[in-house]
Formats: C-alpha cells, structure tokens, sequence
C-alpha cells in the first residue's frame, strides 16, 4: 500500500503550485493504473475500475464519494454498470496538485478492500 494513503490533503488556494513534471513521476509510481488525461486544458488523474455488477459499482462509488467528504476534495465520478470511472484534480488552480495522488492512493486502497 503506498504510502500516500497515510497523508492527508492540505487546504490549497488558488495560487498553490501545480505538481512539477518531477513530481508527477514520482507521485505516480505510487498510483501506477492512474493516467494523467487533459480536460478543457487541464491535467486530472483518472482511472477506471472494474467491478462485478452495478450494485459493487454503486457501493465502491459510494465510499469514493465517502473519501471526498472526509478531505473535503471532490473528484469527478462517472458510474455504470459494472464500471466506475473517477477523476481527481484540484478545481482551484486547475490542474494537479498532490493532493489528487493521495486520493487516488485511498481511492486504489478503497477499491482494494472490495476485491
């Protein structure tokens, strides 16, 4: 389990730095499935998981949205049948902050303790 599931998210303001392309290699072998993607020009984490039917998926949905509440940091979440697809970013600088790979690595962590 990576170690970015033992951190918490830190408050962020408009103005806080984006994650350096050296971070995001580093931060990243830690959420290896997660694919950096651009949206209306800007960079989110996403990943999209794999469940049994649409009632896991639901669930799993369910403890992701848990996990936002909890950091107060909101990701994109898009559920069907058997499939949940989330997107971490920070809305307030409108792109990727480190705060997006700890809740990919609780969301990795979430989706593990299902399986």
């Amino acid at each position: 389990m990576s170690e970015l599931t033992q951190q918490s998210c830190e408050a962020c303001s408009a103005d806080a730095p984006k994650v350096t392309d050296e971070e995001k290699q580093t931060l990243g072998k830690d959420v290896p499935e997660w694919q950096v993607v651009e949206l209306d020009g800007e960079e989110q984490l996403q990943r999209v998981f794999k469940l049994k039917n649409f009632a896991q998926a639901q669930a799993f949905t369910n403890k992701v949205g848990d996990l936002a509440e909890a950091e107060n940091h909101h990701p994109a979440i898009l559920l069907e049948y058997g499939k949940v697809t989330v997107r971490w970013w920070t809305h307030k600088i409108g792109g990727l902050h480190k705060n997006d790979y700890i809740m990919a690595a609780r969301t990795d962590a979430a989706y593990e303790e299902m399986q």
